[in-house]
């Protein structure tokens, strides 16, 4: 049985990887998702779609990859500070959470909701399977991270849960 949980504490740091490194990306505009097209190097030049530079990190996804019964609302969206601010606070959040195994609990229910908006920003049709979203993956992982208690494996979790806070809001294991 230990082993499985070594599983979960893997997927779980993988998981925190993949938003915190979505966030890093959108902060810096490192020339990955964000700067694609831009002509920006690693070493600190931005890109003006970096978040530093004045960019807004949801407003291309927003703007242009909205499809489907909801484009509208997700485009009128876009731009908006609010909405990055929300976007850009969930990735960290999400993924400073599972990478140190802390709040796993609320950082995974958060990464379900940030999933279900994304999901339905693009609807129809999904992107790269006809039958199954990456997103839908993502979010049953995410609960069973939850699940699992994957905080405590490879993580600080199993010290976090000793807490006077979380022995009194255990949500927040």
């Amino acid at each position: 049985m230990e082993k499985i949980n070594y599983i979960w504490g893997l997927l779980r740091l993988s998981m925190g990887w993949i938003f915190f490194w979505a966030f890093i990306d959108k902060l810096f505009g490192l020339g990955f998702a964000t700067c694609r097209d831009a002509s920006t190097n690693l070493v600190g030049i931005l890109c003006e779609k970096a978040w530093l530079s004045g960019g807004s990190p949801a407003f291309g996804f927003l703007k242009f990859a909205a499809k489907g019964p909801f484009a509208e609302f997700y485009q009128g969206l876009a731009g908006n500070p609010i909405v990055d601010w929300f976007f850009m606070l969930g990735l960290f959040g999400v993924g400073m959470a599972f990478l140190l195994g802390i709040g796993v609990k609320i950082a995974s229910y958060s990464g379900v909701l940030m999933m279900l908006f994304m999901y339905t920003a693009g609807f129809i049709p999904p992107q790269n399977n006809p039958f199954l979203d990456e997103h839908f993956i993502y979010a049953v992982i995410m609960i069973g991270l939850s699940l699992s208690h994957s905080g405590r494996w490879l993580g600080f979790g199993g010290w976090w849960k000793n807490t006077q806070l979380v022995q009194k809001f255990p949500i927040l294991e």
